[in-house]
């Protein structure tokens, strides 16, 4: 027998093949494809001529597939299985949902709901493009108001009025200095003797707007008379601390790793903690991609499964 090519091969021939050796029956298999038996019969008989071989031993009592015939099979078995796999890989790209998610978010952020949140988003929409932007939680509002970006991660004092607010978890600050500083390592510090310290200062705790807790804390304790260093940068206002430009607020989870390198020092100065809650801020609904919509609705549906995820 001269060899087949490939484009000489009729796949229909083997579609046909394959179905009768996976019902162990013309008849069945004539049922499964919506075909009489007449032109099944006929179909096998086809490709056995076109095989030149044998590929059913069969009679009116036995059906079983030659030697030959059963290796065949197990071809055509993993040929219409991956077939089937691309329709489905077709089929999933026809309603893949496609667009970017871009959102404005504080510095050095730690929290596992917002890393859980886009992990499964990813996960159910791979397509999905992410753009994130650091900003104060001042120039993010601001950025959502004035409809440049959709959405945005910040601390809050309270919900907004006027932009849908959903509150994430309560993040802890503390009032840090560095090694070289006369009080690293004092437990208990007089708030008398810090007021006069030099303070690094978030730029916007000094604007006034009263979005970040170290606003709420310069008010309530008259720190920061005396500003050493500014930043809105959460990264660089720890790198003056360390080096020991001045006292100053940092989110405690950031300050972990300095304070086992005693490179920081948290100084209590009130019983009440420090805080503020980190909120996930978004313009109307209606003004929202798909992507952006289907992001906050996995947010939602993490609050609701795991409400003491941080």
């Amino acid at each position: 027998m001269d060899s087949i090519s490939q484009a000489d091969l009729n796949w229909n021939l083997l579609r046909v093949f394959y179905m009768i050796s996976e019902e162990r029956s013309i008849t069945k298999a004539a049922r499964r494809l919506g075909l009489s038996q007449p032109s099944v019969s006929n179909a096998l008989q086809k490709l056995e001529a076109q095989l030149d071989c044998q590929l059913v031993f069969r009679d009116s009592r036995h059906f079983e597939l030659t030697t030959r015939g059963d290796k065949i099979f197990q071809e055509c078995r993993d040929i219409f299985h991956s077939a089937e796999r691309i329709s489905l890989l077709v089929r999933d790209a026809e309603t893949e949902e496609r667009g970017q998610v871009r959102y404005q978010i504080i510095s050095n952020l730690v929290s596992p709901l917002i890393d859980e949140a886009m992990r499964l988003f990813h996960h159910r929409h791979p397509s999905v493009i992410f753009k994130s932007e650091v900003q104060n939680s001042q120039t993010i509002v601001r950025m959502i108001q004035q409809g440049h970006v959709q959405l945005g991660f910040c601390l809050l004092a309270k919900p907004l009025v006027n932009l849908p607010s959903i509150r994430l978890f309560r993040e802890e600050f503390r009032v840090f200095c560095g090694a070289e500083h006369p009080l690293f390592g004092k437990e208990t510090v007089e708030l008398r003797d810090l007021r006069q310290e030099p303070f690094i200062s978030f730029a916007c705790a000094t604007e006034g707007m009263g979005l970040e807790p170290m606003s709420v804390l310069r008010e309530g304790t008259r720190l920061g008379n005396r500003i050493n260093g500014l930043s809105t940068n959460t990264e660089e206002v720890r790198r003056m601390i360390v080096n020991g430009m001045g006292i100053g607020i940092l989110p405690l989870a950031v300050a972990q790793d300095d304070i086992r390198r005693g490179e920081l020092w948290p100084l209590k100065i009130t019983d009440e903690p420090i805080g503020a809650d980190v909120y996930l801020v978004h313009a109307a609904a209606e003004k929202l991609s798909a992507s952006e919509r289907k992001f906050v609705q996995t947010i939602e549906e993490l609050l609701a499964l795991y409400p003491d995820m941080v």
